[in-house]
């Protein structure tokens, strides 16, 4: 699960902090490795994990490791955010790192197009490694840049529908919806006023509730958010203003965002035992698969249920898939043993009795074929949904661009915009906004 540590990491303004980072490095198409494999050395790995379960998992994957190539010994520096290390890549040296990962899938264009990560291709084909047959085709895309390798997946998460079967009973609903127009009606079906207020609420649909961000939306509708010229989609493809226009309705039938945010104000910590679904407070959720192990640890009074998100009604066949992302894992170019580097990058990301123990420890989604049907994986109902979610062939994730999040992040500003009734022509409002992210992309090449 993640840590706070990693929420700061993944949010969306987390791309402001790599600003300076496209010019710490130039790109390199080849390898400069030199050093010995199987010399004795020690080599650094950066990583963002920060809670006493998560670092012990990557203590012991590390020691793993280490009993397999006992000629390399990895020096661990946890609680590494992209802020320290954009610091580290820019200053280079003997004391950064060899081995780095992230928690902000969107920031890889970034990463791949300036060299801050090394480009990977040398490394893999020396390996001989064939990864369309190793990893989902998603998590690939999530850890390249315009046909540039810089990083392999080091486990994931994929978004679903988190359901409390409780008060589903109550209210007589048999199974979790499908489609949004479902959704929409169960949503209405949950909610039960309180005075200005609610005494239990079906969803809480704003863009600032926890996950419900315009990305995690869109992955529920099939969308392109760039045409074949490079520039936003936005305003072009109908399915941003299904989304927008959906999303803005389902607000006005739960009783309006003043109410949902004065609402939504009384909720706690979204990673503490206080958040809503874990109080009741709203009887659906979209979340991650750590979830699942977070409702447990509250000790929640009501059966849980887990389900993929609904897609949109003339998607049907589409239902089961979601939004995935996850943690990405490389080699920093100014090191020196990269070839050291490489050895644990390939253990960590490729080797299954690695990717799932990690996978146990830390209640993420593996990233390899293997480990997703390992015998080893210790899978319940609720969390083979989102194992089923992470292989769906239509799971999808933003597409890296070459200033990381700032479309994401541009579009999320008007979405905040739109559902509180600042900006009331949405086709003007996407075309505005389409027009600022190619003006971003442009000044950024």
């Amino acid at each position: 699960m993640p840590s706070p540590t990693r929420k700061a990491a993944a949010a969306l303004a987390a791309t402001a902090s790599l600003a300076l980072l496209a010019t710490a490095c130039t790109g390199q198409s080849e390898s400069a490795a030199t050093d010995d494999p199987n010399a004795r050395t020690t080599i650094t790995f950066w990583h963002g994990w920060s809670a006493p379960a998560e670092a012990k998992a990557i203590q012991e994957n590390v020691d793993r490791f280490e009993k397999a190539h006992p000629n390399i010994t990895v020096k661990i520096v946890g609680n590494i955010n992209d802020d320290k290390l954009n610091q580290a890549l820019r200053a280079g040296g003997s004391s950064g790192p060899d081995v780095v990962s992230s928690f902000t899938t969107s920031n890889i264009g970034k990463f791949c197009s300036s060299g801050a990560f090394l480009d990977l291709k040398p490394f893999i084909e020396k390996s001989k490694l064939d990864l369309d047959k190793l990893i989902p085709k998603p998590m690939l895309d999530y850890t390249q840049f315009e046909g540039t390798r810089c990083a392999l997946p080091l486990l994931g998460d994929a978004y679903g529908l988190y359901y409390n079967k409780d008060a589903f009973e109550k209210a007589g609903i048999k199974s979790p919806p499908k489609t949004w127009s479902e959704f929409a009606t169960v949503a209405k079906k949950l909610t039960k006023a309180k005075g200005d207020s609610y005494e239990q609420l079906g969803f809480m649909p704003t863009y600032h509730g926890y996950e419900t961000v315009v990305d995690h939306y869109m992955s529920q509708w099939d969308h392109t958010y760039f045409g074949k010229d490079g520039k936003s989609s936005i305003a072009k493809d109908p399915a941003f203003a299904e989304m927008f226009t959906y999303q803005k309705k389902l607000i006005d039938d739960l009783g309006g965002f003043a109410k949902l945010e004065k609402y939504r104000n009384t909720f706690g910590d979204e990673w503490g035992a206080k958040h809503p679904f874990q109080t009741g407070q709203v009887a659906m959720q979209l979340d991650g698969e750590w979830r699942l192990g977070m409702t447990q640890q509250a000790g929640v009074d009501f059966e849980v249920g887990t389900a993929p998100m609904p897609v949109a009604d003339d998607e049907a066949a589409e239902y089961g898939k979601g939004f995935l992302s996850g943690t990405i894992i490389g080699i920093a170019p100014q090191s020196k043993k990269q070839n050291a580097a490489w050895e644990l990058v390939k253990y960590l990301t490729t080797d299954t009795e690695a990717v799932v123990s990690f996978a146990n420890a830390i209640h993420n989604v593996p990233s390899t074929f293997a480990a997703l049907k390992s015998p080893d994986l210790k899978v319940d109902p609720g969390f083979k949904t989102f194992l089923d979610i992470a292989q769906n062939e239509h799971s999808n994730t933003p597409p890296a661009s070459i200033n990381g999040s700032t479309y994401q992040t541009t579009l999320q500003d008007f979405g905040y915009q739109y559902e509180s009734g600042k900006v009331k022509d949405l086709k003007a409002g996407l075309e505005k906004t389409a027009e600022q992210i190619d003006t971003d992309i442009e000044q950024a090449k």
